[in-house]
Parts: structure tokens; sequence; C-alpha cells
């Protein structure tokens, strides 16, 4: 068995990243100074765990927003798949491909699973550019919210 690698330390620079969440749109990490930014990696945006991770995720938006905070998604999926589940779903957050070439981003971060050919199930909190926050959870599991709102709510104290 291979060995995964590390994800990036915290108060590390975040890898940039230039990801399409349409066929004819990207998104930077680095337009997105103004506020923090959430970025979850998932393994595939249908897998069940991640299903009901990213609609939780929706349904708390608005927890991120009053926080300063922005989400994203990223998984190796296709564009088409991303936009067809957050039509089914109702997401309205960028759903982020990092198919080409694929599992780069992941890479970057360190979160890459190369025996599975995707994403392993990740958060981070990007804040000034600088890796503020990280978890790193077997794909089965759902991280939930708590990580995600505590670390926000320590880095505004």
């Amino acid at each position: 068995m291979a060995t995964q690698p590390q994800p990036r330390l915290i108060g590390e620079c975040a890898p940039d990243f230039r990801l399409h969440y349409s066929p004819s749109q990207t998104l930077c990490l680095h337009h997105m100074t103004t506020q923090r930014v959430i970025v979850a990696f998932c393994p595939a945006v249908w897998e069940p765990t991640t299903k009901g991770q990213l609609a939780l995720y929706q349904q708390s938006l608005h927890l991120f927003h009053e926080r300063n905070a922005t989400l994203v998604a990223i998984s190796v999926d296709g564009v088409w798949c991303h936009m067809a589940f957050a039509h089914h779903h109702r997401i309205t957050y960028h759903l982020l491909s990092d198919g080409s070439p694929k599992g780069a981003v992941a890479r970057a971060y360190g979160v890459y699973d190369e025996e599975r050919d995707m994403a392993r199930r990740a958060l981070f909190l990007i804040q000034d550019r600088r890796i503020a926050w990280q978890l790193v959870v077997p794909d089965a599991l759902n991280p939930g919210l708590n990580g995600i709102l505590t670390a926000l709510e320590e880095l505004s104290e």
C-alpha cells in the first residue's frame, strides 16, 4: 500500500488555483482575498457521504457568510457532472472541477489519493492566503460543521 502525502502545514501559503465551475467560467483563489475561504475537497460529488456533506453546507451557507467566509468544493469530477449535481441538489456555491490535469490541486494541498485516483475528504480554511486550519477525515465520514465553525470563531478572536 502506498503512503498518502501529508496535507500542507498550518501557516503555509495556500497553493493558488484556477478551476472551472462551468465550461466557460473559472474561479481563482487569489481573487478571493477579501474573505476567508473554506475549501472542501471531496472524493466524488454523487458519492453518498459527499451528497450529505455538500447539502449540509448549502443549508449552512448563512453561518459561513456571517463569519466572512466563502465556501468552495473541489472534486476531480467534470464540470458537467458538477453542474448536474448542483442543479439536482440546489447547490448555490461553486463546485470546482480538479479534472484537468486530474487532481492537480488536490496534489498541491497534499490530499490526493493516488490509489483511488481522487481527492481525499479534507477541509482547509484559508485566511490572508495562508492555511489557517485543516481537517482530513476518512472518506466515509462527513466532517460536518463544528470544526469549521470553531476555527472561524477562533480566527475572529
